[in-house]
């Protein structure tokens, strides 16, 4: 799912900038995850700068260079947070690899009676009647890997 060189680049991160890097899932002061909550916070406003570079135009209006500019921006915003993202479940010691499985796995058991997919009014796909919820599984990966 994620390339052997992000994961040890984010782990080359959390070195260079001496950040907490324990070998196993560690419980980490509330102040970490409110101050981890604020950067996200930020992070996920600086999508309002995006918003501008449309400029009152439709997505079909836009220039190719327009285009190519939100697209840019688009990636560099998300790529911002997935970083922020693993950077942070790295300082908690989580094994984000196998959570994000679980956790995809559950996605994929969202879809309705017939097989299909359920949206709401924005696009979000929504719980089918054979969802199963990814905590506990979550759980026993924790279970796995946690040294009291």
């Amino acid at each position: 799912m994620v390339s052997k060189k992000f994961i040890d680049d984010i782990k080359k991160f959390n070195s260079m900038y001496k950040l907490d890097m324990p070998a196993s899932p560690k419980v980490r002061e509330l102040k970490i995850l409110q101050g981890f909550q604020d950067i996200i916070s930020e992070e996920v406003k600086e999508a309002e700068d995006i918003f501008e570079m449309y400029k009152g135009k439709n997505s079909d209006d836009l220039s190719k260079e327009e285009r190519l500019e939100i697209l840019t921006a688009v990636s560099d915003w998300l790529g911002d947070m997935v970083v922020y993202c693993f950077t942070q479940a790295q300082s908690w010691g989580l094994p984000m690899e196998d959570v994000l499985n679980v956790i995809m796995d559950s996605n994929f058991s969202k879809l309705d009676q017939d097989g299909n997919p359920i949206y709401d009014d924005r696009g979000k796909v929504l719980k089918g009647p054979n969802y199963w919820k990814p905590e506990p599984k979550i759980k026993e990966i924790l279970k796995r890997d946690l040294k009291q």
